[in-house]
């Protein structure tokens, strides 16, 4: 897999702003987080477009291939070509094997444009598919998460900079920490480029459990079962059917996570202790 073409811009920028308070105006500045559409292209044909943070943008092609099902391992993308252009980044990738006649075949059922975090879909049935199923032992204390939820405030330097982007970060419990942390505007993005960090390093994400700066819904569940993620645990609440799909999937749903509480929504059997 090879990356080309101009280097995407900066993820944040200046802006002119005017504060207003009780005591009064003041003129400055303030960093901004950027947000461009990303075209995601097999075999030049687009198949979604997204609006992200023009940041860890190979990340995001393999990450954001693996979650819609489109590839089964990073390895099958032969090629990938990082193209900035007038309106935005384009990623032309090619792929290998039989993915390419599948997502071929995929691409004339297609019925139309898809919203955010469903992307190329063909129906009501198969924006609404069932999870894969997760297998994995994995056990953690509650402190792990405490731990977890804390750290990753200190693992967004671009959120630190202009309080915009989500974050997803993978925590491995043999590593004690962090493995990798990823920021974007979107949080099913945050999502793929995590995941794709992952496959690139030749992560397994059965070992460890992601941790999300947003709420929880249907997509999201989606692609941690994608890619064998047992656990979540997220500052925010979650929806009734990401509920219901983590509980069908064997994944863990931890939400309204700080680092001194949480609440377990499904499959606590991989919470030691009372």
């Amino acid at each position: 897999m090879t990356g080309k073409g101009t280097p995407p811009p900066a993820p944040a920028l200046s802006a002119e702003r005017l504060r207003i308070a009780r005591t009064g105006s003041e003129a400055g500045q303030r960093r901004i987080a950027e947000e461009t559409a990303i075209a995601f292209t097999y075999g030049r044909a687009t198949y979604a477009v997204m609006m992200a943070t023009p940041k860890d943008v190979e990340d995001f092609a393999v990450g954001f291939s693996l979650t819609e099902r489109i590839i089964d391992r990073a390895e099958d993308i032969a090629e990938l070509d990082i193209m900035q252009l007038p309106l935005g980044i384009e990623l032309r990738m090619t792929l290998s094997g039989d993915h390419d006649s599948a997502l071929q075949a995929r691409r004339r059922n297609m019925a139309g444009p898809a919203g955010c975090g469903l992307c190329g879909i063909e129906s009501l049935e198969a924006a609404m598919h069932k999870p894969a199923t997760v297998n994995s032992g994995l056990r953690i204390p509650p402190e792990t998460v405490f731990r977890a939820m804390h750290e990753l405030h200190a693992r967004q330097p671009l959120n630190a900079e202009t309080h915009a982007v989500h974050a997803a970060g993978f925590w491995s419990p043999s590593d004690n920490g962090f493995t990798a942390v990823r920021e974007d505007v979107g949080r099913h993005n945050a999502l793929d480029k995590l995941a794709g960090a992952l496959a690139r390093a030749g992560r397994d994400a059965q070992d460890g459990f992601i941790a999300l700066t947003s709420r929880v819904s249907i997509e999201l569940v989606q692609k941690a079962a994608a890619i064998g993620c047992p656990l979540i645990a997220a500052v925010s609440a979650p929806t009734g059917f990401a509920v219901r799909a983590a509980q069908d999937a064997g994944l863990t749903l931890i939400a309204i996570a700080r680092d001194d509480s949480f609440e377990v929504f499904t499959h606590g059997e991989r919470i030691a202790g009372p």
